[in-house]
């Protein structure tokens, strides 16, 4: 079995750097790709290419995010100030307004939600790489840093990745 070592990624300026020093730091040679232990060694210190997308927030927890905005605070308190001097309608009005807002907020927010969640299901890409010097068609959220991904056109540019050739 091949000693890989482990890679070090950080904030590199990677568009200012040559491809040669690009494959030296990433540890790939650009003509045969990574091989089978070096995937599975980078996967093991990366993970997934995956965003990962915390738990949603309940719809409760929500509702009171919205109940919480300084607008909604201040005419919680006009509310409750103007039910203090005797001002029964105002005091309605101005409640009904302040939890007519919340409730729009609300709703906005979960539909908002709900539609990422739906979208980042929806959302795999595939992606084609070269590995131990042949290309293989693989899930992007496979892919791993030093990866050489073939990209033909009109495919999806599956993850950030540093363009080193071109034909126009």
């Amino acid at each position: 079995m091949v000693e890989t070592t482990p890679i070090l990624i950080d904030d590199k300026r990677w568009h200012n750097i040559t491809v040669e020093e690009t494959s030296t730091l990433l540890d790939v040679n650009i003509q045969y790709g990574l091989t089978r232990e070096q995937v599975e060694q980078r996967r093991k210190q990366f993970g997934l290419n995956k965003i990962t997308v915390k738990k949603g927030i309940h719809p409760m927890a929500m509702f009171w995010t919205q109940i919480r905005q300084p607008l909604i605070l201040i005419l919680l308190s006009a509310g409750l100030i103007t039910a203090v001097i005797g001002e029964w309608v105002d005091s309605a009005v101005i409640f009904g307004v302040a939890i007519g807002n919340s409730i729009v907020g609300f709703i906005q927010e979960y539909k908002a939600t709900r539609a990422i969640e739906t979208l980042s299901k929806m959302l795999t890409t595939e992606a084609t790489v070269l590995r131990s010097g042949q290309k293989k068609k693989i899930s992007s959220f496979e892919l791993v840093p030093g990866d050489i991904v073939v990209l033909r056109s009109g495919d999806k540019v599956p993850a950030d990745i540093r363009l080193f050739e071109a034909r126009i």
